[in-house]
C-alpha cells in the first residue's frame, strides 16, 4: 500500500481537510488505502531511479501531464502508481511483466542533448549511429538490431516509415515538449504490429489540463548558440481551461499547446551544415465519460549528408519535410474503447552530388491508418482485443514499379514527375488476456497479421510475459515474443552506383526471449537481464567482395546479451533533497552475434556492425545554491569493419572500429521562472567514428537561456 503525507498550507480544519494529499512512500499497512478516501489525491513525480525500471504503456502515453508547480517540484522524489507498457491492457507498474526504460523530463533538462536522437544515447540498450553532429543524421537500433527493426511512436501513435528507417527519427517536437521517452526492448509485434521486431520507442509529450488554482496560460521560451555557428530557439504556449457544467456530476476540461523551434549550424565536420524547424500542436478534451486527443506536427530539415549511402560520394545532400496528424478517443468505465485514426507524409529530396541533378531522387511517402482497441476487467483478469488497418504507399522517381507519369503530380520541380509507385495494406488483429494475482502476473497474447505484399494467409505472432513478485522490492520476469519486420521500399527497390535493391526480399522474423530480475527501494534501483533474439531472414546490405556493390539480402542471425542497470539516489542516502550529490546511474550492455548460415560476406553495412560493449554513467550534483551539474560518460566498442576510403576512392582495406569514450557536461542555474545553462559535449575532443570514414565532432560548446511564465 501507500503512505500519504498531508500538505499543511492552511490553519483551519476545513482548509486542511480540503488540501490535496500526496503519495510519498510504499507502505504495507492494511489501513493505508483508507487515508485517501473522500480526499483529492495528487500523484507525485517519479525519480530517475524509480523510472529506470517502471513500465509505461501506450495508453498511458495518451494521458495528460502538466508543467510542475513549485510544490510538485519539491515532491520530485515521491512515488506513484503508474500504468505500464508492453500490453494492450493498462496494468500498474507493480503488475507488469515487461520492463521499459524511461528517460524522464528531469534527465532531458539536465542532459547535454540537442535532439531526441542525442537523448536516446542515454538508453544503455539503444545504439545511435551518427553521420554528423546534433542528431541530424542518426540511425537508431535496439539490442544489436538495425534501424529498420523498431517501431517509433509519438504519444502511442505509430509514425514509422516504410521508405527507410534512415529518415524515421525526425520527430516534430521540441525537447521542451517531451514529458518522457519510453524504450521497450525485445520483440513487441503482438502489441505494436509490424516493425516492432526488436522493440519500440515512444515519445510522450506534455499535455496541458486544468487544475484548481493553476494559471490557464503557460509560456516556455528558449534560445541557444555556440560552436560552429550554431544557434536556435524554441517556444511553447500551453492553454488549459475548466469548463463548468450545469450538472454537478460533470467536470469537463480541455487543454491545448502549440510549440515551434528552429536551429541551424555550419556543421562540425565536412558537409554537415544544416537547418531544421518544426511545429507541433496537441489538444485534449476530458469529459466524465470520454477523452479526445488530437495532435498535428510539421518538420523540415535540409542538411549536408556526408557519405549518406557511400563514402564514394561524400558531398551528398538531403531535404526532408514531414507532416503528422492523429485523432484518438477513449471511453471511461469498466469497458474501455479506444479508437484512433492517423496520417503522416514524408517528402524527400536526395542529391547524390550536392547542387547537381546527378543521382537525384524525389520521394513522397504516405501512411494512413485506423486502429481500435477495447479492454475489460472481469473475475478472470483483464482481456483486450484490437484491430488496425494500415495503408503504406510511395510515389518516387526511383522506388517502386513504373507508372504512367500523367497519373500523378509533379515533384517540387517544374520538369520532373514521379515515375514509380508501390503500396501495401497491412491488417492486424490483436487479442490478449492478463491474469493478475497478488504476487504473479501472466500476460498472453497473439497478433494475426496479413499484408497485401505477400499473400492472403494470416501469419500469427504470439507472446507470453510472466512476472513473480515475492515482495515489494523484488521482481522476477521472463518473456517470449515473436516479432516480424517487412522490407522497406528502399530494401526492395533502391539502386545507385553503389547499391542494388532486391524485390525478392522476405520479411524478417525473430523469436525473442528475456529473463531477469529487478530490485527497487527508495534508495536503490537495479535491473539485471539476459536476452536472446533468434533472427530468421534478417535484412542487411552486404558486399560479397572488395570490388562489389552493396546488395540487399536475407540472413539468419542471432543476437544475445546481458544488461545491467543501477540507479542510486543520494538524497535518500543523506535524507535531504538539497544534498551535494543528487543521483548516480550506471548501465552496461554486452552483446554477441551468431550467424546460422554459411554465406560468405566481405562487408556488412548495418546488421553485423553492432555494439559489443556499451557503458553509460551519469552523475547529477549541486555546486552552489541554484547551480547544478550533470555529467555523462559513454563508452562503446563496436564490432565490424569499414572500408577505408582516400579521396573518395576505396582502398579495399577493411579497418576495425576502435572503442571510444565521450564525456559531456551541462551546467544549469535554475530559478522559478528562468534557467541559464552551458554545455560541452566530447569534452576531451576525442576523434571517433560511429560509421566508417566520417569523423564525429570534437568539442562542441553551447550556451542558452530558458524562461517560463
Amino acid at each position: 500500500m501507500l503512505r500519504i503525507s498531508q500538505k499543511q498550507p492552511a490553519s483551519s480544519l476545513a482548509q486542511r481537510a480540503a488540501a490535496p494529499v500526496t503519495f510519498h512512500r510504499f507502505c504495507r499497512g492494511g489501513y493505508a488505502v483508507f487515508a485517501s478516501l473522500h480526499r483529492e489525491v495528487r500523484i507525485g513525480v517519479l525519480t530517475v531511479a524509480m523510472l529506470a525500471s517502471v513500465n509505461l504503456p501506450k495508453v498511458q502515453a495518451m494521458q495528460p501531464s502538466t508543467t510542475p508547480t513549485a510544490d510538485e517540484e519539491a515532491d520530485e522524489h515521491d512515488l506513484a502508481e503508474l500504468s505500464v507498457a508492453g500490453t494492450l491492457s493498462p496494468l500498474t507498474s507493480l503488475q507488469a511483466a515487461r520492463i521499459v526504460s524511461v528517460i524522464t523530463a528531469q534527465q532531458i533538462e539536465a542532459s547535454a542533448a540537442q535532439s531526441v536522437n542525442d537523448l536516446l544515447k542515454l538508453a544503455v540498450g539503444v545504439d545511435v549511429r551518427q553521420r554528423g553532429g546534433f542528431g541530424i543524421q542518426s540511425d537508431i537500433s535496439i539490442d544489436g538490431g538495425t534501424f529498420d527493426q523498431i517501431t517509433l511512436l509519438l504519444n502511442g501513435v505509430n509514425i514509422s516509415l516504410p521508405q527507410t528507417g534512415h529518415l524515421a527519427a525526425d520527430f516534430p517536437v521540441c525537447l521542451s515538449d517531451i514529458e518522457r521517452i519510453e524504450v521497450l526492448e525485445g520483440a513487441a509485434s503482438r502489441v505494436y504490429g509490424a516493425s516492432a521486431f526488436g522493440g519500440a520507442i515512444n515519445i510522450v509529450t506534455k499535455r496541458p489540463t486544468a487544475a484548481t488554482g493553476r494559471k490557464p496560460l503557460a509560456v516556455d521560451i528558449g534560445a541557444h548558440g555556440g560552436s560552429y555557428g550554431t544557434f536556435g530557439g524554441d517556444a511553447r504556449l500551453a492553454l488549459a481551461s475548466r469548463q463548468p457544467s450545469t450538472s454537478a456530476l460533470r467536470n469537463d476540461r480541455w487543454g491545448a499547446s502549440l510549440s515551434g523551434a528552429y536551429q541551424r549550424s555550419d556543421g562540425a565536420t565536412t558537409n554537415s551544415d544544416f537547418s531544421r524547424g518544426n511545429a507541433y500542436l496537441c489538444g485534449r478534451y476530458d469529459a466524465d465519460e470520454f477523452t479526445i486527443d488530437l495532435q498535428a506536427g510539421y518538420s523540415q530539415k535540409s542538411y549536408g549528408a556526408n557519405t549518406f549511402y557511400s563514402a564514394a560520394y561524400p558531398n551528398q545532400y538531403e531535404r526532408n519535410t514531414r507532416y503528422i496528424v492523429s485523432l484518438g478517443a477513449e471511453s471511461k468505465g469498466r469497458v474501455r474503447l479506444r479508437p484512433e485514426v492517423y496520417w503522416h507524409r514524408l517528402l524527400d529530396n536526395f542529391e547524390l552530388i550536392r547542387g547537381t541533378t546527378t543521382g537525384e531522387n524525389f520521394h513522397r511517402t504516405d501512411v494512413h491508418g485506423a486502429r481500435v482497441t477495447a479492454d475489460v476487467s472481469w473475475a478472470a483478469g483483464r482481456t483486450a482485443v484490437g484491430a488496425e488497418v494500415r495503408e503504406e504507399g510511395i510515389y518516387s522517381t526511383s522506388l517502386g514499379h513504373p507508372i504512367a507519369t500523367e497519373l500523378v503530380h509533379k515533384v517540387p520541380r517544374e520538369d520532373i514527375y514521379y515515375a514509380r509507385h508501390d503500396s501495401r495494406t497491412n491488417l492486424s488483429i490483436n487479442a490478449e488476456h492478463n491474469i493478475l494475482l497478488p504476487h504473479f502476473t501472466a500476460s498472453i497474447g497473439v497478433l494475426a497479421n496479413k499484408n497485401s505484399r505477400f499473400d492472403d494467409h494470416l501469419r500469427f505472432y504470439p507472446g507470453l510475459d510472466l512476472a513473480y513478485r515475492p515482495n515489494t522490492q523484488w521482481r522476477l520476469f521472463a518473456s517470449y515474443n515473436k516479432g516480424f519486420r517487412l522490407p522497406t521500399f528502399t530494401d526492395l527497390y533502391y539502386k545507385s552506383p553503389t547499391h542494388e535493391g532486391n524485390q525478392g526480399m522476405r520479411a524478417e522474423e525473430s523469436h525473442s526471449f528475456q529473463l531477469g530480475t529487478t530490485y527497487r527501494s527508495a534508495l536503490l534501483e537495479a535491473t539485471l537481464k539476459g536476452f536472446y533474439h533468434r533472427g530468421t531472414d534478417m535484412i542487411d546490405w552486404v558486399m560479397y567482395s572488395a570490388d562489389d556493390v552493396f546488395h540487399s539480402a536475407n540472413f539468419d542471425l542471432d543476437n544475445m546479451g546481458l544488461q545491467a542497470q543501477l540507479a542510486l539516489r543520494f538524497t535518500e542516502l543523506f535524507h535531504r533533497d538539497d544534498a551535494y550529490l543528487q543521483r548516480l546511474t550506471l548501465g552496461y550492455t554486452y552483446l554477441h552475434q551468431h550467424r546460422r548460415d554459411d554465406i560468405d560476406v566481405f562487408k556488412s553495412n548495418y546488421a553485423m556492425e553492432y555494439l559489443r560493449h556499451k557503458l553509460v554513467a551519469t552523475l547529477d550534483h549541486r555546486i552552489v545554491a541554484r547551480l547544478s551539474a550533470a555529467w555523462t560518460l559513454r563508452w562503446q566498442d563496436r564490432m565490424g569493419d569499414y572500408i577505408l576510403y582516400r579521396d573518395a576512392k576505396s582502398t579495399g582495406q577493411l579497418v576495425p572500429y576502435d572503442p571510444y569514450a565521450t564525456l559531456d557536461l551541462k551546467l544549469r542555474w535554475t530559478a522559478p521562472h528562468y534557467e541559464l545553462w552551458v554545455e560541452g559535449t566530447n569534452l576531451t575532443n576525442h576523434r571517433y567514428y560511429d560509421l566508417g570514414n566520417i569523423p564525429q565532432p570534437g568539442l562542441v560548446v553551447l550556451a542558452g537561456a530558458r524562461f517560463r511564465f
